[in-house]
């Protein structure tokens, strides 16, 4: 099986070759370097910044240079070569939060979030980090450059990678992927300013009614473009010890239109993964009535011991994929065989009749030791192929 068919056959309740895998992003560059990839963003933050001190500050002048030289492939095809050689059969290929401002140490995308490329201290790595929101109120949210689904940068963004996928012949698939409504939102704000306007519920209302529209239509243009099997959405909900909005206002302005988005898709003939990560065990059933057919990662160290992927899997594994999900921290903290014993676990009591896909509680961060990344790796290898059979 290519990486596609042994997506879909798991996605299908069936089983596959070998259980597939997936990373939200690999941000690591130990892992880089082992496979003799440069990483996408090395160096790009000094770069920014020696460019910005160039156009003195001139950000219209920067987005022209930065937008005629910038090659959409020369980012994506690290990445995605790197899942090849790595392995791993799904590729997140983000066609949402595109840069729309610069500033000397990163960008305000257009979800309106400050995003600022921060160096790891052990490596000098660049990395993107959210810093806060660029509105300060309403007015600036509405006077912001709208939300625009015919981009012509985010269908640029499709074709490449899947032109990239097809060059690497099967090995690894490339899943369009959209930011959902919650987080989008806030993070444009800031949790403190987003908070304060359900003082309005006017203005919550049509805040989540413009990103659910654009969200409707974005899964309308990756039809249109040509997607015919899966697309992500990635929306966090919870953190470690619980939800970060009260579950009635979910179930009141979000999820009316994760059920639109998730009908539209089907209706498309295409499946849709969620990522959300934190305790979000009080609307995960309300999750999967909106009809979303795989959920990643049940975050794996929170607080609640009852929000336990094996758990759910007995009690909804019949409904829904379950992506996930080897804790970040142990495949920073822990030993190879800690890796090894957990990878064995979950291969053992989620894969059989198909329905899991393998991937970490998150995804791989810069702190993440490689030889335990390579652990689990080669555990789901010598593990992973069906008929399962673990001892």
């Amino acid at each position: 099986m290519n990486a596609k068919e042994r997506i879909l056959t798991t996605l299908d309740h069936e089983e596959p070759d070998r259980v597939p895998s997936y990373e939200a992003s690999i941000d690591n560059l130990a892992i880089y370097n082992h496979y003799g990839i440069k990483y996408g963003y090395l160096g790009n933050g000094d770069l920014l910044k020696k460019v910005y001190d160039l156009a003195k500050g001139d950000t219209e002048l920067l987005k022209k240079f930065i937008d005629k030289t910038n090659k959409v492939s020369d980012s994506l095809t690290p990445a995605i070569e790197l899942y090849k050689k790595a392995g791993i059969d799904l590729c997140a290929i983000y066609v949402t939060n595109l840069p729309v401002f610069y500033e000397r140490e990163g960008i305000i995308d257009d979800l309106g979030r400050r995003m600022h490329f921060i160096k790891n201290p052990s490596d000098d790595m660049d990395v993107l980090y959210y810093k806060g929101g660029y509105f300060k109120n309403f007015d600036d949210f509405e006077s912001f450059p709208p939300l625009d689904p015919d981009d012509p940068v985010r269908e640029n963004i499709f074709r490449n990678a899947k032109m990239i996928e097809d060059k690497f012949k099967g090995k690894v698939y490339t899943m369009p992927s959209i930011f959902g409504l919650f987080e989008a939102a806030w993070q444009g704000f800031g949790l403190e300013t987003f908070s304060r306007l359900f003082t309005q519920p006017k203005i919550i209302q049509k805040i989540f009614e413009f990103k659910g529209k654009f969200l409707v239509e974005m899964v309308k243009r990756i039809l249109e473009w040509g997607e015919e099997n899966i697309i992500l959405m990635g929306d966090d909900y919870g953190y470690k010890k619980g939800l970060l909005m009260n579950p009635r206002y979910y179930r009141k302005y979000v999820f009316p239109w994760i059920k639109k988005i998730c009908q539209t898709a089907h209706n498309g003939g295409v499946k849709v993964l969620f990522h959300s990560c934190g305790d979000i065990s009080l609307i995960f059933e309300d999750l999967i009535n909106c009809g979303i057919d795989a959920i990643h990662p049940i975050e794996p160290t929170t607080a609640n011991p009852e929000f336990n992927i094996f758990d759910l899997y007995q009690k909804f594994g019949d409904q829904i994929t379950f992506v996930g999900n080897v804790s970040p921290q142990d495949l920073a903290d822990k030993n190879p065989e800690v890796i090894r014993d957990y990878v064995k676990k979950l291969i053992k009591g989620l894969a059989p009749h198909g329905g899991f896909i393998l991937s970490s509680g998150h995804s791989i961060n810069p702190a993440i030791k490689l030889e335990n990344f390579l652990m689990m790796q080669k555990t789901l290898r010598e593990y992973g192929k069906y008929p399962i059979n673990v001892n």
